[in-house]
């Protein structure tokens, strides 16, 4: 039997989408029928590369009969309210994280969806790639793990007026980069308690020119982990650093390199690469709505570590350890 194809609507015009239009062009189970962007100009120069209609809202494009699918790759502030229109509408729902920037919103998402018997994925590509898998495969090995440290420092110099430098539009650093927490209740579960510190080097409201935010989260194992995300003009030295301390070794992954280290010998990983991630991630949502066949992460997951990091956030704004 032959499946008919799915009809998909984009919201956003930005890295994810364009890589979302890429793989929903060339796969024979999609049609993508319309997108809508933040701006009108950036908008219009996406619609060029693809066959595709420009909308004037997101609103508009929710409310499409010939749309199945929406794709919700815009600025994170949009993502509960669009998803909430499209779920309204009818229509599934694939969203790049997080889910919503406030945690009682994505709960509500969360039923809206099963109520409607709609699709509800938020897209966790980083559980799809080389470094998550490597720990997973070596991760036994290590024995008891009892501290975790993962740092991302992006320096730029000029920091760029973006939505990702904007308080309103990206949010929290660790609501907006959720995927730096997820990586971590994906391998090792529940977190019992948060810490966390923030600074922003601000300029014209709403956008700053720099954050630095480093956040301590006790599991309920024992384990103890650090995060330390970080971008902007203050930063001098890129830093993209995984490492996981267990009794009896440890693995360190620096940039696309490994090392699984023990008290005689030090391994090399081998880290897959990243690239090809989202288009993996469009194929199994099309595998899923084609075929039942199950997703890798689950909105309640996501939800999870949304409430981790909405944790994080009030520790900073208060300086208070949160209990989760």
């Amino acid at each position: 039997m032959i499946q008919p194809q799915v009809r998909v609507g984009l919201v956003g015009t930005g890295y994810a989408a364009k890589l979302r239009a890429e793989a929903l062009v060339v796969d024979d189970r999609a049609h993508l029928v319309a997108i809508v962007g933040h701006t009108p100009e950036k908008t219009a120069a996406f619609a060029q590369l693809y066959p595709v209609e420009v909308m004037s809202s997101w609103q508009l494009l929710v409310e499409r009969e010939d749309i199945d699918l929406v794709v919700i790759s815009t600025v994170n502030r949009d993502h509960g309210a669009i998803a909430r229109a499209a779920l309204t509408n009818e229509k599934h729902v694939v969203i790049e994280y997080p889910l919503s920037i406030a945690v009682n919103e994505a709960e509500e998402l969360i039923a809206l969806a099963k109520a409607k018997n709609k699709l509800l994925h938020v897209e966790h590509i980083e559980l799809l790639g080389g470094l998550h898998q490597a720990v997973k495969q070596y991760l036994a090995q290590v024995g008891q793990v009892f501290y975790v440290r993962y740092s991302t420092i992006s320096p730029q110099h000029p920091a760029p007026r973006k939505w990702t430098y904007n308080h309103d539009l990206f949010g929290f650093p660790l609501i907006g980069a959720l995927s730096r927490l997820h990586r971590l209740t994906d391998l090792f579960g529940e977190v019992l308690t948060v810490n966390s510190h923030q600074r922003y080097w601000e300029i014209e409201a709403p956008y700053y020119q720099a954050c630095y935010c480093i956040t301590q989260m006790c599991f309920t194992s024992g384990l103890l982990a650090e995060v330390i995300y970080a971008k902007g003009e203050t930063l001098w030295l890129s830093e993209r650093k995984f490492e996981v301390y267990g009794e009896q070794g440890g693995l360190i992954f620096d940039s696309d390199t490994g090392l699984f280290v023990q008290p005689e010998s030090t391994t090399p990983i081998e880290v897959g690469n990243r690239q090809g991630l989202f288009a993996k991630d469009t194929r199994m949502v099309l595998d899923y709505l084609a075929y039942g066949t199950p997703l890798y992460v689950t909105p309640e997951a996501s939800l999870y570590t949304l409430r981790v990091a909405d944790a994080a956030q009030r520790a900073a704004q208060t300086g208070l350890t949160v209990r989760i």
